[in-house]
């Protein structure tokens, strides 16, 4: 138990760089208090003391805004970071070594007394606000992108992004990545491919236009705004090509 305890702190000190002493931790850090509260709850809930165990997680949502059922399965090493408002069901499982940020719900979408939360494999991250529905697996090492609704199994290393949730990334190395806010961004890459054809077009109109002798006037308002937008966009793709390129 005192191992396990040690390996706790550890994995906060490990997880937040803003940590600064052992004491700190084991005082203002409710992520951790509600990793150890759950313990005891499920503890008790595997012995069917279904009642009991649920005051305790009660007790443990009242003191940290962390919600865990006692019925959820949780592997080593496992960190909230700030954590109010995460939500975890009753038959949620959780690998080791797994990151969760503020707002996450790992949630069910079935009444039926089954496996209906989803499994979380070893080394994943899910961005704050992410939502994961249903009994559905999350391979080990994938990081789901902040905001996102993730419906479908994940494959092992893949990064999702969006609502509905889209594998934009395969086979990632499987480590705890901090930066799960730089994330690739379909949307504007969908602009950019948009800004990029409608420049191919109006290119296309200008030679015929100067094969019939025809002139039309520039709007440079709108030239200018589609300059900005084109710059925008284009630095984001910069961006998150640089992002990649790390080791």
């Amino acid at each position: 138990m005192l191992r396990m305890i040690r390996e706790d702190i550890q994995t906060v000190f490990n997880r937040d760089p803003a940590a600064k002493s052992a004491l700190e931790v084991i005082m203002c850090y409710p992520g951790l208090h509600a990793v150890w509260l759950h313990r005891v709850a499920h503890w008790l809930y595997r012995r069917n003391r279904f009642l009991v165990a649920r005051f305790i997680s009660h007790i443990n949502r009242w003191l940290t805004g962390i919600e865990i059922h006692p019925g959820a399965k949780i592997g080593r090493r496992f960190f909230i970071d700030h954590g109010m408002g995460v939500v975890i069901g009753e038959t949620a499982e959780i690998g080791d070594d797994c990151l969760l940020y503020q707002g996450v719900v790992l949630g069910g979408t079935s009444l039926k007394k089954e496996k209906r939360h989803p499994t979380l494999g070893n080394n994943v991250v899910v961005g704050a606000g992410a939502t994961i529905l249903g009994a559905i697996k999350v391979g080990s090492g994938a990081k789901i992108g902040s905001g996102s609704v993730v419906i479908r199994d994940v494959p092992e290393g893949a990064t999702v992004v969006g609502i509905p949730g889209r594998v934009i990334e395969e086979h990632r190395k499987p480590v705890i990545d901090l930066e799960h806010g730089k994330l690739p961004d379909p949307v504007a890459e969908a602009v950019r491919l948009v800004l990029k054809k409608e420049e191919e077009i109006e290119e296309r109109v200008r030679k015929l236009e100067n094969l019939e002798g025809i002139t039309s006037q520039i709007d440079r308002y709108i030239e200018q705004k589609k300059e900005e937008i084109e710059k925008e966009f284009w630095e984001s793709g910069q961006s998150n090509k640089k992002s990649k390129a790390k080791p």
